[in-house]
């Protein structure tokens, strides 16, 4: 019977190759490259013959609607990194990646005639004995990282992009970011066709700028010390994360299930309601969004015209 069984998958291995390889003139074969029997490719000049739609997502679009894109000026895209972690019990461990979604979207729309890469939505790290359930990942190793938004940053380039923007939500993605804009500044630093790659910093602003708006601008004397990343409910959350996040998907922070047990707070402030976090999540946006396209049009002043 075994005997059978492995000479049956052995046929169909072969018949499966023997179709993809394809003989001039059948599927797989020169059909697929508008051979004899086929309708021929696309042209990928051709005048689009349906409406776009209106997104920044590079995934989102159509080949054509790229292509007129790019045509119009849309040369400047945003490669978003994000990663997936432990946030103690309240938080998504998908944080970070639905941050750069919303915020993604809204500086793109903030600089005008820019798009969105597909979202890095892993983060550099090693596993070991140290790792518990949800305490990390996955993730990759520091090299994979570098290489990953390398290769990502030169296949923009490659498309037709001429800014290319590293916009990090996690605190260690930092470095690889930066190690890929620098490498690929290198190695295109004689081109005739001048692209620029930059890290963007000040993107990841939550204890520099966001604590201080929260505390001292809007008065709201959460429990947590400037510059940490943990106050005194001893959780990895704040209150700005949780009202960005919020206002992106409120079942990302759990609202209603820790409403229903009295745990709708954070540090000392009780959430008034879902509404009042969401407005608070549209000016912690708003202030994100400012910064990152503030520091953007800094360095573009820099540029050579």
């Amino acid at each position: 019977m075994r005997t059978q069984l492995m000479a049956l998958l052995a046929s169909a291995v072969l018949a499966v190759n023997a179709s993809a390889q394809g003989a001039p003139g059948q599927a797989g074969g020169a059909a697929g490259r508008g051979g004899a029997g086929q309708p021929p490719r696309r042209d990928p000049n051709a005048p689009r013959t349906i409406e776009g739609i209106n997104t920044v997502w590079l995934e989102e679009l159509t080949q054509p609607e790229f292509r007129d894109l790019l045509k119009d000026g849309y040369t400047t895209v945003l490669i978003m990194t994000g990663g997936v972690e432990n946030n103690d019990g309240n938080l998504s461990m998908n944080k970070h990646n639905i941050n750069n979604r919303l915020h993604g979207e809204l500086i793109a729309r903030r600089m005008g005639k820019t798009l969105v890469a597909p979202l890095v939505t892993l983060e550099p790290g090693n596993a070991g004995q140290a790792i518990t359930p949800g305490k990390a990942g996955p993730m990759i190793s520091q090299a994979t990282y570098v290489a990953l938004l390398y290769d990502i940053g030169n296949y923009l380039r490659s498309m037709g992009f001429k800014e290319i923007y590293y916009l990090g939500d996690s605190g260690g993605n930092g470095r690889g970011m930066q190690a890929a804009a620098d490498s690929l500044t290198k190695v295109y630093a004689e081109s005739p066709d001048k692209v620029y790659f930059k890290h963007v910093p000040e993107y990841y602003n939550h204890t520099s700028v966001v604590q201080p708006y929260i505390q001292n601008e809007l008065k709201i004397p959460e429990g947590i010390r400037i510059g940490a990343s943990t106050g005194t409910s001893g959780l990895h959350e704040e209150l700005a994360i949780d009202a960005t996040l919020a206002l992106a998907d409120p079942t990302s922070i759990r609202y209603e299930q820790r409403k229903k047990v009295g745990q709708d707070e954070i540090n000392g402030i009780k959430f008034q309601s879902l509404a009042w976090l969401q407005d608070l999540g549209r000016k912690v946006a708003e202030l994100r969004v400012t910064t990152t396209v503030k520091a953007i049009e800094a360095y573009r002043a820099t540029l050579v015209k």
